[in-house]
């Protein structure tokens, strides 16, 4: 009865069962950082599996985030002077959009004139008592037409250029067209996502022409255009009520609500640090392609925590009662300790080898 004892107690440790879900967490996470794919926690690698719908920012994210002045317009002035005003008004803009035409006036070796009562409007412009840039709804809330601009910015604007409005004495006084490329790996990782069946949608504050003309180069379907950077979260939100688990995937500083609102937040490695503080994971070089990567190594993770949990059950529930002595009033069969403790050292085994199968993922 002692010996029966002892063999009971060995067989019954759960040693395997509390290694189960830790280890292979810790080796697909582990994984995940020699990726270069920044998970913060164990529920995140639980969870990226689950998304249904993705949701891609457009610059930084989707584009290089390096957008370049292509073109510039003038109907009053020449394009010195349109270059010259507009970059004098956005010299003290943050926005992604500032820096190009800034820079070229630079280039150009323009001086920038002195700006009054500067102000920035979030997600539509600029203005002073110099004048306005902007795009189509600043020059809507200042009144001014855009009668004489709309057949050069529908035609810049089906080359997937966004376009900023050079506005003076309440009239349009020219255009500036920006144009910033997609990642190579864009049009992979949408077809990748969508093979997993994965709803992907493309965000931005462009217009719905210059927003079709990026999605149709990187194979998007769904579009969400001229948001508003404070309604991103708005539609994140509105995406998980239809009962879906949403990814949204973005580096700047207006995407960190819209991160912190989603099922699981994907922080670009090159962009801003509040952005990687609101998202779950960082794909520290910025490379597409790691997001599907990340969700394949999610679901082979969850698959070997099962395999995991069920071996060290199987281990447990089939050998107690043999322990126990249940097959010795048949067979005279009893359980040595010896064989038991070999038994159970088996079963952790089984589950640190199993589990070291991820770190070929």
């Amino acid at each position: 009865a002692l010996v029966n004892f002892v063999a009971v107690l060995i067989i019954a440790c759960p040693c395997a069962l509390g290694l189960a879900t830790p280890l292979a967490i810790m080796i697909g996470t582990g994984n995940a950082a020699q990726k270069g794919i920044l998970i913060k926690d164990a529920a995140t690698l639980e969870i990226a599996h689950k998304i249904k719908a993705i949701i891609l920012d457009k610059t930084g994210t989707l584009t290089k985030g390096r957008p370049e002045l292509t073109d510039i317009i003038a109907f009053d002035g020449d394009r010195e002077e349109i270059l010259q005003l507009a970059a004098s008004l956005e010299q003290y803009s943050e926005h992604h959009l500032a820096k190009p035409v800034v820079e070229a006036a630079r280039v150009e070796r323009l001086t920038l004139l002195e700006v009054k009562n500067f102000e920035a409007i979030a997600g539509k412009g600029v203005k002073s008592d110099s004048g306005a840039v902007g795009n189509r709804s600043m020059m809507k809330d200042l009144g001014i037409p855009l009668d004489r601009a709309e057949k050069d910015m529908a035609r810049l604007e089906n080359e997937g250029k966004t376009v900023v409005i050079l506005a003076l004495d309440n009239k349009i006084k020219g255009l500036l067209a920006i144009a910033d490329t997609l990642k190579d790996e864009s049009l992979k990782t949408v077809q990748a996502l969508e093979k997993k069946g994965i709803e992907v949608w493309l965000i931005t504050g462009d217009n719905e022409k210059v927003a079709r003309a990026i999605a149709k180069q990187a194979g998007i379907k769904n579009i969400m255009a001229e948001v508003l950077p404070q309604e991103k979260a708005e539609k994140v939100k509105a995406l998980q009520k239809t009962g879906k688990l949403v990814a949204m995937a973005g580096d700047g500083i207006n995407d960190a609500p819209a991160l912190a609102q989603a099922d699981l937040g994907i922080a670009m490695g090159e962009g801003t640090d509040i952005a990687m503080e609101s998202a779950e994971v960082t794909l520290m070089r910025g490379d597409l392609t790691l997001i599907p990567e990340m969700i394949l190594l999610s679901r082979k993770t969850l698959i070997v925590i099962k395999q995991n949990l069920f071996w060290a059950f199987f281990y447990n529930v089939a050998f107690i009662p043999v322990a126990a002595g249940v097959l010795y009033p048949f067979f005279g069969i009893l359980l040595n300790p010896i064989f038991a403790a070999a038994a159970m050292a088996f079963s952790s085994l089984s589950v640190v080898l199993n589990s070291l199968r991820l770190k070929r993922s």
